[in-house]
C-alpha cells in the first residue's frame, strides 16, 4: 500500500474553487472525507460552496495579483493548516489572435494559469514531501498537447503545466507524494463564457462537451492511483495523443480552426 493510501481525511487545497471542475472536486473531495478548503476570488461563492460541502475554511485570495499567493500562504500558517493535497485548478483562457487580445489579459493567463500554480506548489511542496504523503493535482487541457492559434497564450500555459506536472511527478514518487496533471477537453463551465469559447467549433458539438463532475472524478481517482496524465473521455484521449500521428503543421492549422469563432450572421 502506498502512503497516499493510508492518508487519513487529508486536507485538500482547491484553488478555483467558486465554480466549474474547481468547484466539483472540492464537492467530490468532500465525499471521499477530505477536509478541504476553498481558495478563489468571489468571497459569496466560495463561502456558499464552504456551507453546502462543510469545508474546514474557504479563504478569498486573488492568486494573480502580487502577493496574492504570498498571501494565502501566510493565512494557512496563521490558522496552523497543514495542507496534504493541492489542486491547482484556478486558471482561465481568452479567445482571440495574440495581436488583438490586450496585453494585460495575456500577461494575466500566465500569471494565473503559470506563476501561481508554480509558486503555490513550490510553497506548499516540501512539507508534502516532509511528511512522505500527499499529492499535488494541476488543471492542465488536452490544449498541452499541441499550439492553439487563436488561443496562443492560453495552450501555451497548459504545455507548461503539463510538462511541469509529470517532471513533479518522477521527483516525488520515492517520497510516496502523488503529483497528476488533468488534461479534460472542453467541458461544461463558466470558464467557456469568460473566454469566448463557447460558441467555438470545440464547443459547440454537445457529444464532446464533458460534465464538470465527471472530470472531476477522473482527476481525483487519478491523483489516488499517482497516473501522471489523466485524460477523461475517449474522445479527447484520441484527440491529445492523436496529434503525435500528424505533421505539427497541420495539427496547428486543425487547432486554429476549431478555436476560431463562427462567422456573425
Amino acid at each position: 500500500m502506498s502512503s497516499f493510501a493510508t492518508l487519513t481525511n487529508p486536507v485538500t487545497l482547491v484553488t478555483g474553487a467558486s465554480s466549474g471542475i474547481g468547484a466539483e472536486i472540492a464537492r467530490e473531495a468532500a465525499r471521499r472525507g477530505h477536509r478541504v478548503i476553498l481558495t478563489a476570488r468571489r468571497t459569496d461563492r466560495i463561502e456558499a460552496l464552504a456551507a453546502e460541502i462543510g469545508a474546514l475554511a474557504a479563504i478569498p485570495a486573488d492568486l494573480a495579483a502580487p502577493g496574492g499567493v504570498a498571501g494565502l500562504v501566510a493565512e494557512l500558517a496563521r490558522r496552523a493548516i497543514e495542507v496534504d493535497i493541492l489542486v491547482n485548478n484556478a486558471g482561465f483562457g481568452q479567445q482571440g489572435s495574440v495581436a488583438t487580445i490586450p496585453s494585460g489579459l495575456q500577461t494575466g493567463q500566465i500569471d494565473l494559469n503559470v506563476r501561481a500554480l508554480t509558486e503555490l506548489t513550490v510553497a506548499l511542496l516540501p512539507g508534502i514531501v516532509a511528511r512522505g504523503a500527499g499529492g499535488v493535482l494541476n488543471l492542465a487541457s488536452i490544449a498541452a498537447f499541441q499550439a492553439g492559434p487563436n488561443v496562443a497564450v492560453y495552450f501555451a500555459t497548459k504545455a507548461y503545466v503539463l510538462s511541469f506536472s509529470e517532471a513533479l511527478h518522477e521527483e516525488v514518487k520515492a517520497a510516496g507524494v502523488h503529483v497528476t496533471a488533468l488534461c479534460p477537453g472542453p467541458t461544461r463551465s463558466e470558464f467557456a463564457d469568460v473566454a469566448h469559447l463557447d460558441t467555438t467549433a470545440a464547443f459547440r458539438s454537445a457529444s464532446l462537451v464533458a460534465d464538470p463532475a465527471a472530470v472531476a472524478r477522473a482527476g481525483l481517482d487519478g491523483l489516488e492511483h499517482n497516473r501522471a496524465v489523466v485524460v477523461p473521455g475517449l474522445a479527447n484521449r484520441f484527440a491529445a495523443f492523436g496529434t503525435r500521428l500528424v505533421p505539427r503543421a497541420l495539427s496547428r492549422r486543425i487547432a486554429g480552426n476549431m478555436q476560431k469563432q463562427p462567422p456573425r450572421s
